[in-house]
């Protein structure tokens, strides 16, 4: 049975062609086919749309009319698989990712440019926020994948660990004396100690390994970036918590000191989650294989 879309495509193309035989040949049918499926158009429509003569055909007012309609949406229609062969093809489309600044900048950047490189017609859209802000924009459809801080308890998102990250704690030429030798996450509590704010994924996996050694935390300074903490400990305003790969300038310059710890707080995840539920876009697959280290 013929479809009434197709009923539609033969219809605009004899249109065009003026010729049930021309017709046939462009269709690769045979001319009884399309005579048949004119006819059978007419029937629904209960409206003649061409006269017939020897030398061909031509279109009535009414066909004249509806020509003008279906004929802008079969070519809206074939723009649209043209558009869907573009963002199979990665030449067209929109990525949208979430991600907080601090791993934005010392550990998405290089994937970003990459990504570009290799697929320049792909706009970015990117989304600020912390981990816990994130899959929930995540989850509402407003990003396509988000990078965070593992981890994540979340059993409706897919997690895709790409780089360990080390906890530790970094201070300046104030307490250098006497933090000279190793001491306990007990004696390092009784210090001033700058955090980041509680809602954040990184400071919440810290404060809750150090309870589960029976250790409460009261920092002196709650902040709202990583750039913060290394710059409140850098005026010796006191020791901060900090992502040892996201500080290594600071350390590097002999501007910060790492606290040399007795017992170091177990490493943790940077990576890339996405909804379970819904399949990636052919872009955003090659945005997770390029950040897992599959294409670089």
């Amino acid at each position: 049975m013929v479809s009434k879309l197709d009923l539609y495509k033969i219809f605009c193309q004899v249109g065009k062609s003026e010729s049930f035989s021309k017709a046939a040949k462009d269709l690769y049918m045979t001319q009884p086919a399309v005579s048949q499926a004119i006819m059978q158009l007419e029937r629904e429509l209960d409206t003649r749309l061409f006269y017939r003569s020897p030398k061909g055909v031509s279109l009535t007012n009414e066909g004249s009319l509806l020509f003008e309609y279906a004929n802008s949406a079969i070519n809206l229609i074939h723009v649209g698989e043209e558009k869907i062969l573009e963002f199979k093809n990665l030449t067209t489309g929109e990525l949208k990712i979430g991600v907080g600044d601090t791993i934005s900048r010392y550990f998405l950047l290089p994937y970003l440019e990459a990504f570009h490189i290799r697929y320049p017609n792909i706009k970015f859209t990117i989304v600020n926020g912390t981990t816990l802000e994130l899959c929930s924009i995540l989850k509402s459809g407003g990003v396509d994948v988000a990078v965070c801080n593992f981890p994540i308890d979340d059993p409706t998102l897919e997690l895709k660990p790409c780089i360990d990250i080390q906890d530790t704690f970094v201070y300046g030429e104030r307490f250098k004396k006497i933090l000279a030798k190793p001491l306990s996450l007990h004696e390092l509590v009784k210090l001033p100690l700058i955090f980041l704010e509680s809602k954040s994924n990184s400071r919440k996996y810290v404060e809750d390994y150090m309870i589960s050694k029976g250790i409460k935390i009261s920092p002196e300074f709650e902040l709202g970036s990583h750039d913060l903490l290394l710059e409140f400990a850098k005026i010796n305003l006191g020791i901060a918590c900090v992502t040892k790969e996201f500080s290594q300038e600071y350390l590097n310059k002999g501007l910060l000191y790492e606290v040399q710890l007795n017992e170091k707080i177990p490493t943790r995840s940077i990576g890339v989650c996405f909804l379970k539920s819904v399949p990636l876009s052919r872009a955003s697959t090659k945005f997770v294989e390029i950040v897992e280290g599959k294409q670089l």
